[in-house]
């Protein structure tokens, strides 16, 4: 009966994931101008979707670091999870608005452009960045 445990495990820190990542996801929409769905899924913009998809990676990284060292059973390594979660979603977010501080353009507009621009780059991985010291901290 352990693959039971294991898989109930597996959709309970699923469920935790996901969550973490809807979470960034709509912490992305609220920094950028305009509805990321409609940047993303009806015109195609490349910007808002490195962005997005900088931030799920990010959220993966700590969530599985999370899992990997939750060594006191399942409820307390979802809970950890969630934390450890939460605090990337934080970090990222604060990541995003200094480095929307201290450069010339705003990183809300360039993300609406529909030419891929080197500012989303520099803004994307640094969410991967941030998610891998989170994920370094974890352990």
């Amino acid at each position: 009966m352990e693959i039971l445990f294991n898989a109930g495990a597996a959709l309970a820190y699923g469920a935790v994931g996901m969550t973490v990542m809807v979470v960034g996801y709509l912490i992305v929409d609220l920094l950028t101008p305009g509805r990321l769905h409609k940047l993303i899924w009806e015109d195609g913009n490349r910007n808002a979707t490195l962005m997005v998809s900088a931030n799920t990676l990010g959220v993966a990284i700590i969530v599985v670091s999370a899992i990997f060292a939750s060594h006191y059973g399942v409820a307390e390594g979802l809970i950890t999870t969630a934390v450890y979660g939460g605090v990337g979603l934080l970090l990222m977010a604060v990541a995003f608005l200094v480095i929307d501080l201290l450069t010339p353009a705003k990183i809300g507009d360039i993300l609406k452009q529909t030419q891929l621009h080197p500012a989303t780059w520099v803004n994307a991985s640094s969410h991967i960045g941030v998610a891998l010291v989170v994920a370094a901290a974890i352990s």
